[in-house]
C-alpha cells in the first residue's frame, strides 16, 4: 500500500496558483456535456450583445464560486467539509465552461476583470473558512441563494429566442439551490444581518461592471 503524501506549504501554494490560473485565464473542461441542444438563433446585434451581457455576468458569477469555495476548501478543518466544497465546486467548473462556450458563441468574451473577482472571492472564502466549518457552510447557502435570484432574473431578461442560453442557466439553477440544500443539512450556520446585505452589495456592482467589461 502506497504511502499518503501529505503536501507542503510550497506544494499547497502552487496547487492554488494553478487553480487560480485555470480559472481566470485557462479555459478548463466541463465534465458533464453543456445543456444547450437548441439551434443559436440569429439575433439581432443589440439583443445578442445583451444576452452576451448577461452570460459574461454568470461566467464572473462561476469565477467568484470558485474563488470563494477553493478558498473555503484551503482552510476546512473537517475533511467532509472540505469534500464537499471542492465537490461544488467541480460542478461550478462545468458552469464555468459552458458560460465561456456560450459567449464565444455570442461573439464576445469574459470579463477582463476575472483575476480581480477570484482574487476577491478566495480572500472572502478563505476568511469565511479561518471562522469554523458552520461558517464556510453558511456563506455557501448565501452564495447560492443570490446566484439563485439572479439566474432567474436572467431568465426573464433573455430574449426569448435565445434558447440556448437559457437551458443553460436552468442546470446552473438546478445546481445552485441542490448546493445549499445539501450546505444547509450539512450544518450551515446562518450569517449575521449585515454580511447577506454586504454580499449582495458586492454582487451588484460586480454585475454592472460585468454586463460590459
Amino acid at each position: 500500500m502506497s504511502a499518503v503524501r501529505h503536501l507542503s506549504l510550497l506544494d499547497r501554494a502552487l496547487v492554488e496558483a494553478q487553480r487560480a490560473l485555470e480559472t481566470t485565464l485557462g479555459d478548463p473542461p466541463a465534465l458533464r456535456p453543456c445543456p444547450a441542444r437548441a439551434a443559436d438563433p440569429v439575433l439581432p446585434k443589440p439583443a445578442r450583445r445583451h444576452a452576451a451581457g448577461l452570460m459574461r455576468i454568470n461566467h464572473v458569477g462561476e469565477v467568484c464560486a470558485q474563488g470563494l469555495y477553493f478558498g473555503q476548501a484551503a482552510v476546512a478543518r473537517d475533511p467532509a467539509t472540505r469534500a464537499h466544497l471542492l465537490d461544488a465546486a467541480q460542478e461550478e467548473t462545468d458552469h464555468l465552461a459552458w458560460c465561456a462556450q456560450r459567449l464565444r458563441e455570442l461573439d464576445s468574451r469574459p470579463s477582463v476583470f476575472n483575476p480581480l473577482w477570484y482574487a476577491g472571492s478566495y480572500a472572502i472564502g478563505t476568511l469565511a473558512g479561518l471562522r469554523g466549518d458552520g461558517w464556510n457552510l453558511g456563506f455557501v447557502v448565501e452564495t447560492e441563494r443570490q446566484v439563485e435570484a439572479h439566474l432567474d432574473e436572467h431568465l426573464q431578461s433573455l430574449p426569448a429566442q435565445d434558447l440556448r442560453s437559457r437551458e443553460i442557466i436552468r442546470v446552473m439553477k438546478e445546481d445552485e439551490a441542490r448546493h445549499a440544500d445539501h450546505a444547509e443539512q450539512a450544518g450551515a450556520r446562518a450569517l449575521p444581518p449585515p454580511i447577506p446585505q454586504a454580499m449582495a452589495l458586492a454582487s451588484k456592482l460586480m454585475k454592472l461592471v460585468a454586463y460590459r467589461l
